[in-house]
């Protein structure tokens, strides 16, 4: 079959299965972040209460080394998985690529990060497996390279036993959705960061409000309108953490706003039944989970 006549076939197909039952099922979720898997009992509390039963873990970074290749960098160290409860039922290995890799085609780089991840489960006794992430800011100069890319991962994934899933951003919406079997709607880090405060005329009128960059419903909302038509089953993850910023020597904390994420949750919730049925937070660690309280996380797992 053509390429031309392929592509119009998998959007039908991937739409058809946005309006039924999405292939990553019903259910709570947490990104983990951080370069060693270790949880202390606030987080592992955390799990059990919310009945986390997802487990999306970065295993590494991938960069673009001296040489013009791309590395891995910043490997997730593992002393086991003891650590997780057992109402954790999937682990699912994820990897952030910069979008400078993608700039050009990278012979067997899809087979290397494959085989690493395999690798990495096999050493570390990490059993159960089905699913594999990839998390890539691509643009559209990028795009063509990743979305091939992504083709060839999971081809190789496919061969573990593995289904492929990526990371949408809002900016992607408007492009045509990689070739994975869901996307995770990044919403969170929507907004400018240098332009977070409000801004006044000389005479004291307010000109534009200020907005938090980590999560504000006037910088979804501009998106909104892909979201019915996007070809591809969604799950969605909202934000739990402070970001800590120094602008000339002074130290800035952006917050996300528990207020703002429940309008943003029902914003795209209206436009997407399938935006309530898997629902991430990014990121779990317990200066994040002691920032609410324990009802307003049951809000946003709410289906």
């Amino acid at each position: 079959m053509s390429r031309t006549l392929l592509l119009p076939l998998l959007s039908l197909l991937l739409a058809a299965c946005a309006d039924g039952t999405p292939p990553f099922g019903e259910g709570n979720a947490v990104y983990f972040w951080r370069t060693s898997l270790t949880l202390d009992s606030t987080e592992r509390s955390f799990l059990q209460q919310h009945h986390i039963g997802r487990f999306y873990c970065r295993y590494f970074d991938v960069v673009m080394g001296a040489d013009g290749e791309p590395v891995p960098n910043a490997t997730l160290r593992i002393d086991g998985t003891a650590d997780l409860p057992a109402v954790v039922v999937s682990i699912i290995p994820t990897v952030y690529i910069t979008e400078d890799c993608m700039h050009q085609p990278h012979d067997s780089l899809a087979v290397r990060l494959v085989r690493r991840i395999a690798q990495m489960n096999e050493t570390h006794g990490i059993r159960g497996v089905s699913e594999l992430q990839v998390d890539c800011d691509y643009t559209l100069r990028s795009r063509q390279t990743y979305y091939d890319f992504l083709q060839q991962v999971r081809s190789e994934a496919a061969r573990q036993g593995w289904s492929l899933s990526a990371t949408i951003r809002l900016h992607q919406l408007s492009m045509a959705a990689p070739p994975v079997d869901y996307g995770v709607l990044m919403l969170y880090n929507t907004g400018n960061p240098n332009r977070f405060q409000e801004r006044r005329s000389a005479d004291g009128r307010l000109l534009e409000e200020g907005k938090n960059p980590i999560l504000d419903l006037r910088d979804v909302q501009p998106y909104l309108r892909y979201l019915a038509d996007y070809p591809l089953p969604l799950a969605a993850a909202y934000p739990v953490f402070t970001w800590h910023r120094n602008i000339s020597g002074v130290r800035l904390d952006h917050r996300a706003d528990p207020t703002e994420v429940l309008r943003v949750k029902e914003a795209v919730s209206r436009r997407r039944k399938d935006l309530r049925r898997l629902i991430l937070l990014y990121s779990l660690s317990t200066e994040n989970i002691q920032q609410e309280t324990p009802s307003h996380y049951e809000t946003i797992f709410s289906h």
